[in-house]
């Protein structure tokens, strides 16, 4: 699923909460300027007025996209911005004072030096973080980029994209698809893959987005782009040299200075992703607090049971390949990964692709018994109420995870993937999903899995992860085990 984010203020959700900081710090140092002491929050008038400006300035950045385009400003046009940011704000909150009639009732001047503080602090954050990002231009410390073109126009390429370099695409490499130069470099980059192994390279490593230039009358390489497009990567085609690609979204944007349609599984728009990401740091900050409060009931029992440690992290592999560390509370023996081998041939699904078992002993207290009755134990219970996801709340918060998306796969489940399955890595993995509700202990065929999940990144949207979550806790409520 892809955004176009290139600057979008949706991107920076750590800079919109600085702002606000921003904000009410201005509007505590207008409270003692004023002379009324230095906690306003004690008068319900000014409480509630506190609370309205951080909304007011949050509507003032999705409607004038006020943090867009901050790496093409100068010094004096980000300052005539921020003065209209403020400006805009301040007349929110009289509008505000307005229609609750508590106007007379509220400082001038505490509210003259708040607009006008925060003006001059937000500035010269906005300058600072525009620093920042400039050195991250350079450094390259967003979105992963392959470059797919033609040896005579490499090197023109990649300097058009290190020089305008707003994205902050992190190159991983270039492929040349009319010689075969790999292991080369071209201007500092790597030359990793030719046209046949391009594909096969998106798939084993990182990538994010694959740009596609080529020179003169070499056509585009309409083969690849239909291998890439079937792993769920976004491709960026230069516009000089374009064709329809039916069944998949598109639309056009710059990389570069170079005008490209965007072809992807899947579009959503920046406010899409910022009420996505909202959801998911809301949802975090409450799912670690109820996984502290878990905490203090199932550690003792899982320490007793089976001593060791009680959280179990887990190397996974997270959106268009990226690797990260996922957390659960430990339901199995400390042993279960060894075991794991010689269970294989119990595996319910055939491929490998996943490993799934109707009884699995590596479990905490499940035993059978010389009758051959089976018996479960605590880690059954924490695993059928879904009670282990929990830390998972704290990868949602990190950034690596979201609420709702594709569970994450192990490393050597990847490796067994075929190119279409690679679809199931185009979004962020996530705690629950399509698949998850749909009856996922009934599911064992692996082709269904990705058939659901691409069914949910094709159809994405904020309603279905609604709809999703709804499900999820009908699920989690008759224990049955399906999340």
């Amino acid at each position: 699923m892809y955004r176009k984010e290139t600057e979008g203020w949706s991107k920076h959700y750590d800079f919109i909460l600085l702002d606000m900081i921003c904000l009410q710090t201005a509007f505590i140092l207008s409270y003692a300027f004023s002379g009324y002491g230095w906690y306003p929050y004690a008068n319900l008038l000014y409480r509630n007025m506190a609370v309205f400006i951080e909304l007011a300035d949050v509507i003032v950045i999705v409607l004038f996209g006020t943090f867009k385009g901050v790496l093409k400003r100068g010094h004096y046009q980000n300052f005539l911005i921020t003065i209209r940011h403020a400006v805009i704000t301040g007349a929110l909150a009289v509008l505000y004072l307005f229609l609750i009639q508590k106007g007379q009732n509220y400082s001038r001047l505490a509210f003259v030096t708040m607009i006008c503080f925060y003006a001059a602090i937000t500035y010269v954050i906005r300058e600072m973080w525009k620093r920042a990002l400039r050195k991250q231009m350079v450094e390259g410390r967003g979105r992963s980029l392959l470059i797919v073109t033609t040896e005579e126009a490499a090197e023109i390429v990649i300097g058009n994209i290190k020089k305008n370099n707003y994205a902050r695409y992190k190159i991983v490499g270039v492929a040349i698809i009319d010689r075969n130069l790999t292991g080369r470099k071209i201007d500092e980059v790597e030359v990793v893959a030719g046209e046949k192994t391009a594909a096969e390279y998106v798939c084993q490593g990182w990538v994010d987005e694959v740009l596609v230039v080529t020179h003169g009358t070499v056509p585009y390489p309409s083969e690849l782009i239909d291998q890439l497009l079937e792993t769920g990567v976004t491709v960026h085609l230069n516009l000089a040299k374009i064709s329809n690609v039916p069944g998949k979204r598109q639309l056009i944007e710059k990389i570069g200075t170079y005008t490209v349609l965007t072809t992807s599984i899947n579009y959503a728009s920046s406010g899409q992703l910022f009420l996505k990401r909202l959801m998911d740091i809301l949802g975090g900050v409450v799912g670690c607090m109820f996984t502290g409060i878990i905490f203090l009931f199932v550690a003792p029992i899982i320490y007793i049971s089976s001593p060791g440690p009680i959280f179990f992290s887990q190397e996974r592999v997270g959106k268009n390949g990226k690797k990260f560390r996922m957390y659960k509370f430990r339901s199995m023996y400390m042993d279960a990964e060894e075991r794991k081998v010689e269970l294989m041939k119990e595996n319910k699904m055939e491929d490998g692709k996943m490993f799934k078992l109707d009884f699995d002993p590596r479990v905490i207290g499940n035993t059978i018994l010389p009758d051959g009755t089976k018996k479960t134990g605590i880690g059954n219970f924490i695993r059928k109420t879904s009670l282990d996801e929990f830390p998972q709340f704290f990868n949602v918060l990190k950034g690596d995870m979201s609420i709702v998306g594709t569970r994450p796969p192990l490393a050597d489940e990847v490796n067994l993937y075929e190119r279409h399955h690679r679809v199931r890595l185009a979004i962020k993995p996530g705690i629950t999903g399509m698949w998850q509700v749909s009856g996922r202990s009934d599911i064992t065929d692996f082709e269904e899995v990705v058939r659901l999940d691409r069914e949910y990144i094709a159809g994405w949207n904020i309603g279905l992860d609604i709809k999703i979550l709804l499900k999820t806790v009908l699920v989690v409520l008759r224990m049955d085990g399906s999340v």
